[in-house]
């Protein structure tokens, strides 16, 4: 897959501002400072599509990118500290009523620090995606920081952790742009497959 297209639509700050696209969406969540912009702005192959902060929990919204085949989907980052209780739980509301509408949601990136052990809140997310049955591929940010020895043995732990194939973890970075073949390859068989007539037979024996 090439992306030829990718621009910022909307943002959404509560369950009745969320969109419903007429095709494929694909969501990326992941802690706060794990490099969800950075992800984004690799994916678009442009520098500030998505705003990068050094400051942990600045996205509080979900953000709406077209991507020409593809809507893009970035979550507000959870576990940040520094916030109060009430603004946590604002975040939780938000993310369960996002992923409430499964129907909406093609396939989910659940980024991760390649640099360190999966967190509780990424153990739960992981958790929540699988119990939910969404599709969902991990991906482990950040991979430049270590050398490749370092970086298969950390997709061997984050597997452990998360209870997932190895395999199945792309490991990133923005910086190289290590994994984007890999990313856009699965992001052709997610739009295919959505777009296939037998996937829109199934929709329309739901409806």
């Amino acid at each position: 897959m090439k992306i030829t297209k990718a621009e910022f639509i909307t943002s959404a700050a509560q369950k009745s501002q969320f969109i419903s696209p007429d095709k494929p969406m694909i969501a990326v969540c992941g802690r706060s400072n794990v490099g969800k912009s950075s992800f984004i702005n690799m994916l678009a192959n442009r520098k500030k599509l998505a705003r990068v902060s050094q400051q942990p929990g600045r996205t509080r919204l979900v953000n709406y990118f077209d991507f020409g085949s593809f809507i893009l989907a970035d979550l507000p980052g959870y576990g940040y500290a520094r916030v109060s209780k009430a603004e946590k739980i604002k975040w939780a509301k938000m993310l369960d009523d996002f992923f409430a509408d499964k129907a909406n949601i093609s396939h989910v990136f659940a980024l991760c620090d390649i640099r360190h052990d999966p967190t509780a809140d990424d153990v739960t997310m992981i958790n929540y995606l699988y119990c939910n049955t969404i599709p969902f591929t991990v991906v482990a940010t950040k991979a430049d920081k270590l050398s490749r020895a370092q970086v298969d043995r950390s997709l061997t732990r984050i597997a452990a952790v998360l209870k997932c194939g190895k395999g199945d973890i792309i490991a990133t970075s923005a910086v190289t742009r290590l994994g984007l073949e890999n990313l856009l390859d699965c992001i052709e068989r997610v739009v295919s497959f959505k777009n296939s007539p037998e996937e829109e037979s199934v929709d329309e024996e739901d409806t």
